[in-house]
């Protein structure tokens, strides 16, 4: 019984000591001072557009605060503090930034709520900046870069560099994801053969590091020496769990990207179906490519008026 209990109060202890180690929230000003200022300017657009036909819908609100809720929670919650010890948690941590916090701002993003930014003469840039052809080299280079040791290694010490590279992170994957679920015009050969071939390019970038981190010998980052000697962890098995962790989440992602593109290429086809029947018996001339090119820019209810008032 003593044994016992005594095995109990050493667990507890230990537990209360990495509770006390790992800490409660953490502050990061560099970090989460964009994220406020993004969050504000977000609303008050967006009750500026409320009760006009351009409003923006709930769900597109509750997308884009929901994926900066996910942001400041992997910068201040205990995981922002072992993402500074342990590199599996700087990966779990960099994976919440770029694919779903970046990704659920964009689902929150409208034409036009991006209006007066696009409408800035200096801001014309953005247009390119989310074309695939640019969007997918600019997030593999930064995501690359950023994984060089001299790199990765200054972030860690310096919460200056450490809050350009999260902020990498989160815009490169805001103009990763435009390409596909951004409201701004896609090129007409962007089509979803295209879009298969972006999302295989996309994971296979990621895949290629993570195999890096699990096949590529000694550890990379010094920087990571004295936590992973805190926590008992060799820095080979560290780099290895997070290369771990990175292929996992590549290939649940992947699988899930691929079941969207399947769904919403068979909801464009039934959509453009119904727009080319419905002109045909209203006698609007209506080819298929001008009605494809509706659905694909989300704008086959657009074009439904128009034939429904026979132009």
């Amino acid at each position: 019984m003593c044994d016992g209990r005594s095995s109990v109060l050493t667990m507890g202890s230990a537990g209360s000591l990495v509770l006390a180690h790992v800490g409660g929230a953490q502050v990061a000003p560099l970090q989460l001072g964009p994220a406020a200022a993004y969050g504000l300017l977000y609303g008050v657009r967006a009750r500026h557009l409320a009760g006009t036909p351009r409003a923006v819908p709930r769900w597109r609100q509750t997308c884009f605060y929901g994926g900066l809720l996910v942001i400041v929670l992997a910068l201040v919650s205990p995981l922002g503090h072992v993402a500074d010890e342990l590199f599996v948690a700087h990966m779990a941590e960099h994976l919440l930034l770029t694919d779903v916090g970046a990704l659920l701002l964009v689902l929150g993003l409208t034409g036009p709520l991006l209006a007066p930014v696009l409408r800035i003469r200096a801001l014309g840039w953005l247009r390119a900046f989310a074309h695939p052809l640019v969007a997918l080299p600019l997030w593999s280079v930064n995501l690359l870069a950023w994984h060089i040791p001299v790199l990765h290694d200054a972030a860690v010490r310096h919460d200056g560099i450490h809050a350009l590279q999260h902020l990498g992170f989160v815009g490169f994957g805001m103009a990763m994801w435009m390409a596909l679920f951004g409201p701004l015009p896609k090129p007409a050969w962007f089509g979803n053969a295209a879009k298969l071939g972006y999302i295989i390019a996309v994971r296979l970038v990621g895949a290629a590091l993570a195999n890096v981190f699990l096949f590529g010998g000694g550890a990379f980052f010094d920087v990571y020496a004295p936590g992973e000697r805190h926590w008992h962890l060799a820095p080979r098995t560290d780099q290895n769990a997070a290369g771990a962790v990175m292929m996992v989440w590549e290939s649940l992602f992947t699988l899930a990207l691929f079941g969207w593109l399947f769904w919403k290429a068979a909801d464009e086809g039934e959509e453009r179906q119904e727009l080319l029947d419905l002109a045909a018996a209203r006698g609007v001339p209506v080819t298929e490519t001008r009605a494809a090119r509706a659905v694909a820019a989300g704008r086959g209810g657009d074009l439904r008026r128009r034939i429904e008032a026979g132009g």
